[in-house]
């Protein structure tokens, strides 16, 4: 028999306290070579929206999750991002469990958005935003309420915000402007056109950008992340579908100038330079971030209630 997880089931394991942790270890593994990850694969059903398909192996372990992008899904009162994840054992290829995959995405999307912020934004950083409410918005703020950071939210829709500051103990930002303005933001939002534009952001700024996981998605100004200093979680995928898509394809930001965020993690590259450079992360969610949200799950499964089994 194999437990299969709920999405209740991730929540009660991994705290997002322990979900930050998890993945740091994640992406410093895949640093140093000890754990792979295949290409992300796109199964496009535009203009509706897509499948994917992201594998990872690494400390024994293999996972694969196939999640979904369907924004038009908020018309018609469905979740934007449904995901199921399998995990196998890599020695022997049998499945070891089965995990609901969308509650474990807005868990590893909010722990690395904080992460990113707390390895590359200023030391002095006072003011938190989290612009987005959705699902990974709400994850997000949660998470960095838990490192015990003041947060205020923005959304396009001020009646979701004021009910997820409500529901987390947040304040509302009065207008985007005033979030955006924030030391340090984290944008999560379906957005195609940039919510950040040409020279708006100010000298030691932080921007966590995490909507921009496909093909044609776009949260800031290509011009504008071109002047600051640039991260990403895996150039390869953020130069495809994220953020980096459009400032690479206008030949405004090279290879050269990008760091991966790992390497700054495990030590292999320097991160901010100083307190007033302003400093970005495009993040297009990786299986590497989900292996090891699925190991910090399974390391707690014997001590959940309710765990369904699957006779695979």
């Amino acid at each position: 028999m194999v437990p299969f997880l709920t999405a209740e089931n991730v929540l009660a394991a991994v705290s997002p306290e322990r979900a930050v942790e998890a993945v740091r270890e994640g992406f410093i593994a895949y640093a140093k070579g000890e754990w792979a990850m295949p290409p992300k694969i796109y199964v496009a059903a535009y203009p509706n929206g897509d499948f994917r398909a992201m594998p990872a192996i690494g400390a024994g372990h293999a996972v694969l999750k196939w999640v979904t992008s369907f924004p038009v899904n908020l018309e018609r009162g469905l979740p934007t991002v449904k995901a199921i994840v399998l995990m196998s054992d890599a020695e022997t290829g049998m499945p070891v469990a089965v995990l609901e995959g969308s509650a474990l995405t807005a868990l590893r999307t909010g722990a690395a958005a904080v992460l990113a912020a707390e390895t590359l934004g200023r030391r002095k950083a006072k003011t938190v935003a989290v612009i987005g409410a959705g699902v990974n918005g709400r994850a997000t703020a949660r998470t960095f309420l838990a490192r015990r950071r003041e947060v205020m939210i923005w959304d396009v829709d001020p009646e979701r915000a004021r009910a997820v500051a409500e529901e987390l103990g947040a304040t509302v930002a009065a207008s985007r402007e005033q979030a955006l303005a924030a030391d340090i933001a984290a944008t999560l939002t379906p957005a195609y056109e940039p919510l950040i534009a040409e020279n708006s952001l100010r000298p030691g700024q932080h921007i966590s950008l995490m909507g921009a996981d496909g093909p044609g998605k776009c949260e800031i100004a290509p011009r504008e992340i071109a002047r600051t200093h640039v991260f990403c979680d895996e150039w390869a995928q953020a130069s495809h579908a994220g953020e980096l898509q459009h400032s690479v394809r206008e030949h405004l930001v090279k290879r050269e100038q990008v760091t991966q965020l790992g390497d700054v993690l495990a030590g292999l590259a320097p991160g901010r330079a100083n307190g007033k450079e302003i400093t970005t992360f495009d993040s297009t969610g990786l299986a590497i971030q989900d292996l090891a949200l699925a190991l910090a799950v399974l390391e707690r499964v014997g001590e959940l209630e309710g765990v369904l089994e699957l006779p695979l």
